[in-house]
């Protein structure tokens, strides 16, 4: 589950039903219900969205032991022949 990308999205699909839920038992419209789940998923889905790259950013400066080693190098290629650049 930790390469699931979605969980802004999830979030805020929750924080949806629930304002759904609360519009409708304090006795709002339809159409002020919809609009308060709306706003809700927005706010909602950015606030996860921006706790979860402020985690990402933390541990990827935390250091090498912290991150998960995905396969990918973190230093750019060297070229043994520097002459294919060279006009």
């Amino acid at each position: 589950m930790g390469k699931f990308r979605g969980w802004h999205i999830v979030a805020g699909i929750a924080a949806m039903l629930l304002a759904g839920i609360f519009g409708t038992a304090m006795g709002l419209n339809n159409t002020a219900t919809y609009l308060a789940s709306g706003v809700a998923f927005v706010a909602v889905s950015l606030w996860v969205d921006s706790r979860i790259a402020r985690r990402r950013n933390a541990a990827g400066t935390a250091g090498p032991d912290l991150r998960q080693d995905l396969g990918n190098d973190a230093k750019p290629a060297l070229d043994a022949d520097p002459s294919k650049r060279e006009g």
